[in-house]
């Protein structure tokens, strides 16, 4: 807990969400909606940015669900800036105790609340309005070709998105092989792989 903001840990390991302290007065609000050494501190390493991405969504759109092949993986911290989101974190890493499983957070542009995803985790959303914006700080450079799509509406992770009419979704996304499908394929991450990135983060530059 930070004077201004509370981070707590997913039941997912790894990932955590971040709620600012707000403080409000007849003009509006203020809160700090990042600060690299809250996260660092939580997460046991630096967590440096490099690359901030926006995007833009129609109401029932459906974005995900993403990862980053590891190397060179690509760690985020996700928040809401305009608009509402349905948000979703999702274990991809092969072998982790959590695997497969996902948590739910509510974002919008008042609560400021943002969400931390370590490499090797998974992240979707559905937008509940119009016009959502949202803010991606990622801790490396995209790099074509490392993706990682995986089916949004796979029955095995049955993320409960409550759809009340089919939703907005790339060709891509669309098209994305289940989490089984992609496991078949040697697609996804391994949880010995991950956790010896995050060793080898912690250690910092070997010289």
């Amino acid at each position: 807990m930070f004077d201004s903001m509370m981070v707590t840990e997913l039941s997912v390991p790894d990932a955590y969400r971040l709620t600012p302290t707000k403080y409000d007065d007849r003009r509006g609000y203020f809160y700090e909606a990042f600060r690299s050494e809250v996260i660092s501190d939580a997460i046991g390493y630096p967590f440096t940015v490099g690359q901030a991405n926006y995007s833009s969504s129609r109401r029932n759109t459906l974005r995900g669900i993403h990862g980053t092949a590891l190397p060179p993986g690509q760690a985020k911290l996700v928040t809401c800036v305009r608009g509402a989101v349905l948000d979703v974190v999702v274990d991809l890493r092969v072998g982790s105790p959590t695997y497969g499983k996902y948590e739910t957070t509510l974002q919008d542009e008042k609560s400021g609340i943002a969400v931390y995803l370590a490499d090797g985790l998974g992240h979707a959303f559905l937008t509940l309005t119009d016009d959502a914006c949202m803010n991606y700080l990622c801790s490396e450079a995209y790099e074509p070709g490392t993706m990682l799509e995986i089916d949004p509406r796979d029955p095995e992770i049955g993320i409960p998105w409550g759809l009340t009419e089919p939703p907005i979704m790339s060709d891509k996304d669309a098209g994305a092989p289940t989490l089984a499908e992609a496991a078949a394929k040697g697609l996804l991450p391994t949880y010995e792989d991950c956790l010896a990135h995050y060793a080898a983060l912690k250690a910092g530059p070997q010289r």
